[in-house]
């Protein structure tokens, strides 16, 4: 022992002085890197303001300036902007400088200086750069980042390189005194076995060997652990730089959740099989959800449960109703579940489609409830929760429940199989509690929702509705501070999960080029070369603000008639719920709105409006985002809306406008778009105008930071998020379990 601690002690002396002399090394470096990064980062927003302010100093809209000054300082990391004509005259800016920055003291500023201004706000990056004009030629723009992440991000960094050298130490001390405890058993149990005269290959390949190795064992198993935990740990603290992709989810599906049993459960299903013209075709639906999902299916090789609602869908499964899709390269399951029409008709069209989906969309229409769908809705929640514990291969599956149709499924799976790991992602919006107390069992669908392990939403407002429910109707503990709500003995973690879509988009969606696009859809719907084109794709749903779509487009005719006979607008409107009367209803109004527009100004010259009431396959859709000069999204509300992501991802030439209302979740993360209020139809008129003749250089700058955004928040980082907060549940679960029988 004594000659063990002669051992370990210098040598965790010599690690804490290595610790010591890299930790400022490394605390440098990391500085650099963050200067360097805000540096690109001011002039990228830079180039990205100077026309709309060269424009607005041009017309000397001072009130205007400060304005676009206090939206661009909305940034989290900007502290402040301003911008000064000459040294001498007084900033225009978005907050109040700090008092070490003056116009007249800005070149010690510029060049390769040291740009790090320590003042009384705490650590900020200084940036001038130049931005002339005519009436001002010394014009500079100056740019002031807040540092305090830095601070931050250093001090954790010294602490994890010194836990780290601990570790370390630590780690090799016991390894090298385990080593040489053995050495030291196995030459003593050597000289042994030669004064017996067994000799020494009795002991090397003997009865004692085993139990040598064996010793290694916990050892092995205890450093494997540590390993898994640092690398979850760092990309959890990274997650930012991590470059998300199907492969970047297998990985984590092997190292955090190898060999676990994943179930998607929807009521829409991703391939559907229609018997058309004697012959079975195979259609992907019109759906964000499906959208989204399909990419994660394939990386998890799992089994997606879903509603079989094709014609030929019975005709291609086997025994168990199963199918392995895609059909082209199989890589997962399709488990169908039938029902009969009575129960579609009340859990499907009835309950979830003219009750939860108005309700939650505080859609101008007026929500039905029927104690009839009530009844149907739940004996179809039961029957997918049959076919969830009929798939299941383990007692702990990990299940993603999907939307709204199946608010009382996880409460039922949480019955049959306590320990699975239930993720239900709420797609739609989540009201505030007075509109969701019309509901006349909200209290069991509130219920039937806690039974999750986590619960997702697209955006915090959601969370912090359905948190301000719970609280409002039912018997429930809630934590606000970590968004967690017991119930039942049991936790659920209400979380925020912006959805998105697969990146990049495959290829075969985006291999003929846009030239072509523009050309061959032109002539499809017989319109000029060069006649600008706009295009909307939605499920023909009144929450989707076709109408008002429609509206702004009459209304940029009549204030803007230059366009009349130049400017056409695609809509592609996938047929839905047409067994539901309010559906019918709008599907006329829709046809009627644009006969009439196209009456009105399309006599004599291409119309305005080209209506599709027909389902388009992605890669139809993909040519008709190519081909276009603006994409308009007028949701009236929206969970997200992955639309405005498939628009941006077609557009790899960097060109077109996106038109996105405010009231999607879509409209949080892109706001380089044209952000509208689709109620406002000349404000939506204005934003039209604005797309068609913005110049080619803004559409490049707006479209790459959409796109730059959309790639790193892919479907892959969705999905990968949730599942890694789905495997560090089971890790904490394990080790209560673990601490429980050590305990006992």
């Amino acid at each position: 022992m004594k000659l063990s601690l002669r051992f370990v002690l210098p040598l965790i002396l010599v690690l804490a002085g290595i610790a010591y002399v890299v930790t400022p090394l490394v605390d440098q470096l990391t500085l650099r890197w963050f200067v360097r990064d805000i540096d690109m980062r001011s002039s990228l927003i830079a180039n990205t303001v100077q026309e709309p302010l060269l424009e607005l100093l041009a017309s000397g809209r001072k009130a205007k300036i400060v304005n676009l000054f206090n939206r661009i300082s909305k940034d989290e990391r900007l502290y402040a902007i301003a911008y000064c004509a000459t040294a001498k005259d007084a900033a225009l800016l978005s907050r109040t400088l700090p008092k070490e920055i003056r116009c007249a003291n800005l070149d010690q500023w510029e060049g390769p200086r040291d740009h790090l201004l320590l003042s009384a706000q705490g650590p900020l990056h200084v940036a001038v750069k130049a931005m002339a004009s005519e009436t001002a030629p010394e014009g500079r723009l100056v740019l002031v980042h807040d540092m305090k992440f830095v601070t931050l991000r250093s001090a954790e960094t010294k602490r994890y390189v010194f836990y780290f050298f601990m570790g370390l130490a630590v780690v090799i001390s016991l390894i090298t005194v385990i080593i040489a405890q053995l050495s030291w058993r196995g030459w003593m149990a050597g000289v042994r076995a030669l004064l017996r005269g067994e000799g020494l290959l009795v002991w090397q390949q003997g009865s004692e060997a085993q139990p040598k190795q064996s010793e290694f064992k916990p050892i092995a198993r205890d450093l494997q652990r540590l390993i898994r935990e640092l690398e979850s740990e760092s990309r959890t603290r990274d997650e930012g730089q991590v470059t998300w992709s199907a492969d970047a989810l297998r990985a984590i599906l092997h190292g955090e959740l190898r060999g676990e049993d994943v179930i998607v459960v929807s009521n829409r299903e991703p391939y559907i099989h229609q018997r058309m013209d004697g012959h079975i075709e195979v259609q992907r639906p019109a759906s964000g959800l499906v959208t989204a999902l399909e990419p994660i299916m394939r990386a998890c090789s799992g089994t997606w449960i879903a509603h079989g609602s094709g014609t030929a869908d019975r005709e291609v499964v086997d025994k168990d109703d199963r199918i392995a899709v895609p059909p082209e390269n199989p890589a997962y399951k399709i488990r169908r579940v039938w029902l009969s029409k009575e129960e579609e008709a009340g859990y499907y069209y009835g309950f979830s489609n003219e009750g939860m989906w108005p309700l939650c969309h505080i859609a101008h229409v007026r929500p039905i409830f029927r104690s009839s769908d009530w009844e149907q809705y739940v004996a179809v929640n039961r029957k997918f929760a049959k076919a969830v514990v009929s798939e299941a291969k383990t007692k702990n599956p990990i299940v993603l429940v999907q939307d709204y149709h199946f608010a009382l499924l996880p409460k039922m799976i949480r019955e049959e199989l306590p320990d699975a790991t239930i993720i239900t992602f709420w797609h739609i919006p989540w009201p505030n509690p007075e509109s969701f107390a019309i509901c006349p069992w909200r209290d069991a669908v509130l219920e039937g929702m806690l039974g999750s392990s986590i619960l997702g939403f697209h955006t915090q407002f959601h969370c912090n509705n359905f948190v301000d429910t719970v609280d409002r109707f039912i018997e429930a503990r809630v934590d606000r501070e970590s968004f967690n709500v017991s119930f039942g003995g049991k936790l659920t973690a209400v979380r925020r999960y912006p959805i998105s879509i697969a990146w990049p988009p495959e290829a075969e969606m985006v291999q003929k080029p846009v030239a072509d696009c523009r050309s061959e859809i032109r002539q499809l719907n017989n319109l000029p070369p060069e006649h600008k084109l706009g295009v909307g794709v939605d499920r023909l749903d009144y929450t989707k603000g076709i109408m008002e779509r429609f509206r702004a487009i009459e209304r940029l005719l009549e204030l803007n008639p230059e366009w009349i006979g130049r400017f056409s607008f695609v809509q592609i409107a996938a047929p839905t719920r047409t067994g539901i009367e309010e559906y019918q209803h709008h599907e006329t109004q829709v046809r009627e709105m644009a006969a009439r527009i196209n009456v009105r100004f399309g006599l004599n010259g291409p119309p305005p409006i080209v209506l599709k009431v027909q389902h388009h396959e992605p890669r139809e859709v993909y040519e008709y985002f190519r081909a276009s000069d603006l994409c308009f999204v007028s949701s009236l509300h929206d969970g997200m809306n992955l639309v405005a992501k498939e628009f941006v991802a077609a557009r790899d030439d960097d060109r077109g406008v996106l038109i996105l209302s405010q009231f999607t979740g879509a409209a949080r993360e892109l706001p380089e778009s044209l952000i509208v209020n689709p109620y406002d139809a000349d404000q939506c008129a204005a934003a039209l105008h604005m797309a068609l003749t913005m110049p080619a250089d803004e559409q490049r700058d707006r479209m790459r930071l959409m796109r730059g955004l959309v790639a790193e928040f892919n479907v892959f980082r969705w999905a990968g998020r949730m599942l890694l907060d789905a495997a560090a549940m089971r890790r904490r679960s394990k080790l209560g379990e673990r601490n429980g029988r050590e305990e006992r």
